[in-house]
């Protein structure tokens, strides 16, 4: 084998083990379901729990909410909502976990 097929067929192998040992592929498959959970998220909330806020709020508006002092306005509608959508994703996160976790430490057991 010529100087560069060895060089190359070197790099494959140590990109193989890069893969392997940092699981690379298995973080790329999170990030992807990670963006679909959060578009799940980002809809339960604005689509279900959003429209029973507007009932109990006094203008149905809540998403318009601003507080105005002086030049500065303070987009408190839309803070409001990030403030849920993490929220439910903490949550969603945290009953993943300890679900994951007891299924580990029964094992260990």
């Amino acid at each position: 084998m010529n100087a560069i097929g060895k060089g190359a067929r070197g790099f494959n192998d140590e990109f193989m083990e890069f893969l392997k040992k940092y699981q690379v592929i298995g973080l790329a498959v999170a990030v992807v379901i990670g963006t679909a959970a959060t578009k799940l998220v980002n809809s339960t909330v604005t689509d279900l729990i959003m429209p029973l806020v507007a009932v109990v709020t006094p203008s149905g508006n809540w998403k318009a909410a601003v507080l105005e002092i002086g030049p500065l306005k303070f987009l408190l509608g839309d803070y409001l909502s990030a403030i849920i959508d993490f929220m439910i994703i903490a949550l969603v996160i945290f009953l993943a976990v300890k679900y994951l976790m007891k299924g580990e430490m029964g094992k260990k057991i």
